[in-house]
């Protein structure tokens, strides 16, 4: 097929994610568009590591390879992509979370966007799949990336953007050479807070350093994202949102105010205002959850904005440190403005 060789990176740490981590690798494999080779990503759990190369240790060379390898940096999500991307030979590596399947297209409208030479990375949508079965009555969809899902108010159709998110994502090879890798520090560690944004930080960057640069978000490249029944609730929304304020308060420091919170004014004082109004509306209306929905809202944005005030005396203070580093594990730019967390 004509177009670019796409290398599709999944980052995996857990056991426990055994199922989910065989139907991600038989979702790339059925792509109509095929991957040049799927690298599995192992986060310092040797008994996973074992038992993925057993299973995939019959895979092939060539065309659909699956290969098994250790993340060698530190423990965390954006060591692990960094591993993965230093191994790959495509021209476009593509990050697929180990939790979500992708559509039959997934790849292919990826590699349309790659037609211009300016395009450095697209990104797609992403679905959530209830555990329950149906989004909880109380859940807004404006809150929709506490589950790593795509959000009410991200613009539809393939758009430019000022970054893609990291689950359903794809950069062409030359943007590393360019910004770097993904900042450790910044992205996610199993046993912290859920922290993210690594993605943000990465985007920001790589457009400073190219500001010819286009990234774009294409919603034909769907993949489903699994939500698991602890994550229905409203004690992990609020620990979720805590920690997108830490978050932001960490990119903001290593990229700027401006361009680190962008996007999220935009978010802050159109779309969810939107929300609110919508989730009064419903419970005047005596429609389910409309009350639900406001009050998130209203309960995300507070506790977003407590996490970014105590994220931001942390990173002043120097409390931990965040690094940036070449793919190939050349140390880059260091900075004090890492905030403790991180959780999948």
């Amino acid at each position: 097929m004509s177009g670019p060789d796409i290398s599709v990176v999944i980052c995996v740490y857990t056991e426990d994610r055994w199922e989910d981590i065989l139907a991600a690798v038989s979702s790339v494999r059925a792509q109509s568009y095929p991957a040049l080779e799927t690298l599995l990503v192992v986060d310092h759990n040797e008994a996973l590591l074992d038992r993925l190369t057993k299973e995939y240790k019959e895979s092939g060379e060539g065309e659909g390879e699956v290969r098994v390898l250790a993340n060698a940096g530190p423990r965390g999500l954006s060591a692990g992509r960094n591993t993965g991307i230093a191994a790959s030979y495509g021209e476009v590596i593509a990050f697929l979370d180990d939790d979500a399947v992708a559509e039959r297209d997934w790849l292919r409208h990826f590699a349309a966007g790659y037609a211009d030479p300016s395009v450095m990375a697209v990104g797609g949508r992403t679905e959530p799949v209830w555990a329950s079965g149906r989004r909880p009555a109380w859940f807004p969809e404006e809150f929709d990336w506490v589950v790593g899902c795509t959000y009410r108010g991200l613009p539809r159709g393939r758009v430019k953007v000022r970054n893609v998110l990291g689950g359903n994502a794809s950069f062409r090879r030359t943007a590393f050479d360019f910004a770097g890798g993904f900042a450790t520090g910044i992205g996610r560690d199993g046993d912290r807070l859920p922290l993210g944004g690594e993605e943000t930080e990465l985007c920001i960057r790589l457009t400073r350093a190219r500001p010819d640069a286009v990234l774009l978000i294409d919603d034909r490249a769907v993949i489903h994202h699994r939500v698991p029944g602890p994550r229905e609730h409203f004690r992990y929304f609020r620990t979720r949102t805590y920690a997108e304020g830490l978050s932001k308060a960490l990119v903001a420091r290593s990229v700027g105010a401006d361009k680190g919170l962008e996007s999220e004014r935009r978010y802050t004082t159109r779309v969810l205002p939107a929300g609110v109004a919508r989730g009064l509306r419903d419970a005047v209306l005596a429609r389910p959850g409309g009350a639900g929905r406001a009050g998130a809202i209203v309960a995300g944005v507070l506790t977003a904005a407590g996490g970014y005030v105590v994220g931001s005396v942390r990173a002043r203070r120097g409390q931990v440190t965040y690094s940036v580093v070449g793919i190939e594990g050349e140390a880059g730019v260091e900075g004090e403005a890492g905030i403790e967390g991180g959780s999948r």
